[in-house]
């Protein structure tokens, strides 16, 4: 699996994506962020807030209780402002 963090997250993480090997119980995008948190301090502070981060699956805006796999490329990032 591909994690892709942009913006500010990718600033705190200090990396801009990662390759990981889902374990098998690991089965929609709110049980990985679980067990990012599990495996540094540093997800908690950035992924604890999941209201104001955006998830995208495959390259599609996603739920947190969407399904994934690893095949796939996930992507978080903060909402987009304009103006």
């Amino acid at each position: 699996m591909v994690i892709k963090y942009f913006s500010w997250i990718k600033e705190h993480l200090g990396k801009s994506e990662e390759h990981i090997v889902l374990p098998n119980h690991i089965t929609n995008v709110d049980q990985l962020i679980d067990y990012l948190n599990q495996m540094d301090k540093k997800y908690h502070l950035i992924l604890k807030k999941k209201e104001i981060i955006k998830v995208a699956v495959n390259k599609t805006y996603s739920s947190f209780d969407a399904n994934i796999s690893n095949d796939d490329e996930i992507a978080f990032f903060p909402p987009v402002t304009g103006g």
